[in-house]
């Protein structure tokens, strides 16, 4: 009945009065010829596309819009964009529209038409991966990386001044988080990527996950009526080197698109940490020393249907397999109150790996009527495994070499599967006062992690059950979302929208008989003002209130051994956290950007890393334990300095009032923090570019940590040959080794912890780009273009 009830909700609109409707046309060509298949886009006055069509072979189009104000966008590669403002009160005849070819010559420099490198959006910055040459070669967790305001450390994705961000691929969640969600971002080429959106406070369409935002991966869905190869080979050498190989493919040719790729990577990286307590009887020192194979396979599959002018199928399949085996060897010096060496470890261990996700998604996309009603339908299912095998020797030795005992000797096996299924519906309603836009998904999450212990200190293995464990986890939500925006006059603009989401958890350990069950209902209200004072300076307004949900490993309860003197363990009663989040921005020119931001944490959760003085241990735990607010003011400015140099800024002055809520022996610490960057291209001919880009980020402190500064400085070459078919690229990354994780401070239980990680950032990379294609692919006349329905994901 409650699924007869939604579709009755949700098709309700068809029944809806008719409103008034005008023609608009006109006739595309160049200086010669018209031009046919051009893609003839309408978008609304906050830049969303909400009609599209494609001209015939004479090079003419016929659109049907409600009365309002609109944008014309004419695009065509190897032309100039055409982009008109109109008002649409009756039928209109735009004649004809004469493009020009992008290119001109200035003397031994080229430079052709193209996006900006970061394009603001009323409610997201839009970063284009194609100017930056850095990106050549990469992934999408390194291109993530270059994207203005967010940074990738410590497996975390965060958006500056916000917190840890969600991360969606064409509008659909990724079901990963931290260090899972990092080798999946790694499985995927940067080629594949069109464009990247950081959505700081996303709108009610989305789902309400994540304090930090939303980062949403555009992949490249190939040009109209062409087929297209990509192929690349890259080396990266640090200590170790590591090879990749990809190939795309993309194919579009009258109602049928498809797109495949197919990525191979081998090589390994050198990774250090270090980990110094000062307990009050000594110094207790740890380093580690990690070589982490870097094998990995993966593919992707797309395809298209129209099954008529306002229809739309099609299927998706993502598969990933990797096998991130690793090899540590760990040294813990044991010191006395006069700083002599006492004793030391001496901790060996080998862990054998295998992980492995399936992403597969089935869509349906159809426009109901000419008053642009569009109702589209997504099934996603995601799948997600991870088996590892880890065998480890620790010996004690005094401090002159000699060998003591066998401190730990053990062979731990662990088992962890993922899965989620979903079901969503969206409906595009525009009115004659105010265009709306509802849906509502249902999601169920499964997750089992089985872990088992042996002990082999003796040669012969012991099972030992308070170290094995079985977790079981479900959690299923159900969401329904309304929102509106509405054109006040020229200057004012307004979106508000409602999310409601209904969520039920189960957690079981087997081991400790335990189960915590979890259920709340909540509201989500996001707002959005802007005004354009002219047609120079906007100014925005907005708010939203998001979720962090725990991951399903911080829920599990059960004790895991980092080392012999430190474990880790999660917290079955962790829960979610929630933000409040405010902004205010200006734009000039659409090239200077300048925001105040302000996000209101409660009930936030995060490691407490605790010293254990009368043991000497370390304990890794969760806790709700702070909340506070985190602020700030940010500058962007992209600037032409010259017509061979283009470059990208941006500087913001962050700070934090974290408070604890719960009683742990801690006293919370908060300071400023800068973040500064400068990326710039410049086009030395008229195929070569070089790239040099900044990053500085200054010591601070935040709450229970205070961490030091880290920056990196990237300089990456490319060099166009046989007329752009061909590409070679370097870059040296992180030149001077600055850009790790650097005296990671805190101090509980009067115990001061100091931690390191150095994840082999500084590389030399070597990158081949073969393209080839064809774009003369013979077609059939078609009236309607579907580019509307391919960028659903905005």
């Amino acid at each position: 009945m409650k699924k007869l009830n939604l579709f009755i909700f949700l098709l309700l609109p068809l029944f809806c009065l008719a409103q008034a409707s005008f023609k608009l046309n006109g006739k595309v060509a160049d200086e010669k010829i018209p031009l046919a298949w051009t893609d003839v886009v309408i978008l609304n006055q906050e830049g969303k596309i909400i009609n599209g069509a494609t001209t015939k072979e004479d090079g003419s189009f016929e659109l049907i819009l409600n009365k309002g104000f609109y944008k014309v966008k004419i695009s065509l590669q190897g032309y100039a964009e055409f982009d008109k403002v109109i008002t649409i009160e009756k039928n209109i005849d735009l004649g004809l529209i004469v493009v020009k070819e992008n290119v001109t010559n200035l003397g031994e420099v080229v430079i052709q038409s193209r996006k900006n490198t970061i394009e603001q959006k009323i409610d997201r910055v839009v970063y284009n991966l194609e100017n930056n040459v850095t990106n050549v070669g990469g992934d999408a967790l390194s291109a993530i990386n270059t994207a203005p305001g967010v940074v990738v450390q410590n497996n975390a994705i965060t958006i500056l001044g916000k917190g840890t961000s969600r991360v969606m691929i064409d509008g659909r969640m990724i079901e990963l988080t931290a260090e899972e969600l990092n080798e999946f971002l790694k499985s995927i080429s940067a080629s594949d990527i069109k464009n990247i959106e950081i959505i700081s406070n996303p709108s009610s369409k989305f789902e309400a996950e994540g304090t930090g935002g939303l980062i949403n991966i555009i992949m490249k869905k190939g040009a109209r009526n062409s087929w297209k190869n990509t192929s690349t080979a890259s080396y990266d050498q640090n200590k170790y080197g590591i090879y990749a190989v990809r190939n795309n493919f993309f194919y579009n040719k009258n109602k049928f698109r498809f797109s495949a790729s197919i990525n191979g990577k081998a090589g390994a990286k050198n990774i250090k940490e270090g980990l110094d307590m000062y307990f009050i009887e000594g110094l207790s020192k740890m380093d580690v020393i990690t070589k982490l194979n870097e094998e990995n396979f993966s593919g992707k599959v797309a395809l298209d249907y129209d099954l008529s002018e306002r229809t739309t199928i099609g299927f998706q399949l993502l598969k990933d397999k990797s096998n991130p085996d690793f090899d540590s060897d760990i040294r813990i010096n044991k010191y006395n109150s006069k700083n002599q060496l006492e004793s030391y470890i001496i901790n060996e261990s080998f862990l054998d790996r295998k992980s492995g996700n399936q992403t597969y998604n089935l869509h349906l996309i159809t426009k109901i009527d000419s008053l642009n009603r569009k109702l589209s339908f997504d099934v996603d299912y995601f799948d997600y495994n991870s088996k590892f095998d880890r065998n480890f020797t620790a010996n004690n030795y005094l401090s002159d070499g000699t060998f003591v005992e066998v401190n730990q000797s053990g062979r731990n096996i662990s088992n962890q599967g993922i899965d989620n299924l979903s079901f969503k519906a969206d409906m595009e309603h525009p009115l004659q006062a105010l265009n709306l836009s509802y849906g509502a998904k249902v999601s169920f999450t499964k997750s089992k992690s089985d872990v088992i212990f042996f002990n082999t200190i003796t040669g012969i293995p012991v099972l030992e059950m308070n170290q094995t464990n079985q977790f079981r986890y479900t959690e299923n939500n159900q969401a329904f979302y309304i929102s509106a925006d509405k054109k006040i006059n020229e200057k004012w603009n307004l979106q508000a929208g409602l999310r409601l989401e209904n969520t039920q958890t189960n957690g079981f350990s087997e081991n400790l008989n335990q189960e915590t069950i979890n259920n709340y209902l909540k509201l989500f209200p996001t707002f959005y003002a802007s005004y354009n004072r002219n047609e120079n300076n906007n100014f925005s307004l907005n708010y939203g209130r998001r979720i962090q949900r725990p991951s399903f490993s911080l829920l599990n309860p059960f004790r895991v051994y980092i080392s012999s003197n430190s474990y880790s363990e999660g917290n079955p009663f962790l829960k979610p956290s929630f933000s409040d989040n405010f902004e205010f921005s200006h734009s000039y020119k659409k090239i200077w950007r300048s925001s105040v931001f302000v996000n209101a944490i409660t009930d936030g959760y995060g490691v407490i890393f605790t010293a254990n003085p009368e043991r000497m241990t370390q304990i890794v735990s969760r806790e709700n334990y702070f909340k506070g607010i985190n602020y700030g003011v940010g500058e962007t400015y992209s600037a032409n300095f010259a017509d061979w140099w283009q470059s990208e800024n941006s500087l913001y002055f962050l700070g934090s009032d974290i408070k604890f809520t719960k009683d742990i022996n801690a006293i919370p610490a908060n300071s400023l923090e800068i973040n500064f960057s400068t990326n710039n291209t410049f086009s030395l001919g008229k195929a070569t570019k070089l790239q040099v880009d900044f990053n500085y980020t200054s010591p601070y402190k935040s709450g229970l940590y205070e961490t030091g500064y880290t920056s990196s400085l990237n300089i990456g070459f490319k060099q166009d040959l046989l007329n752009k078919t061909l590409q070679i690229a370097v870059l040296v990354n992180d030149i001077f080794n600055t850009s790790y994780l650097k005296n990671d401070v805190s101090i509980v239980n009067g115990v001061k912890q100091v931690y390191n990680q150095n994840e082999s950032n500084r590389f030399a990379r070597l990158s081949v780009v073969y393209n080839f294609g064809n774009k003369k692919i013979n077609v059939s006349q078609r009236d309607f273009g579907n580019e509307d329905e391919k960028n659903r994901a905005r």
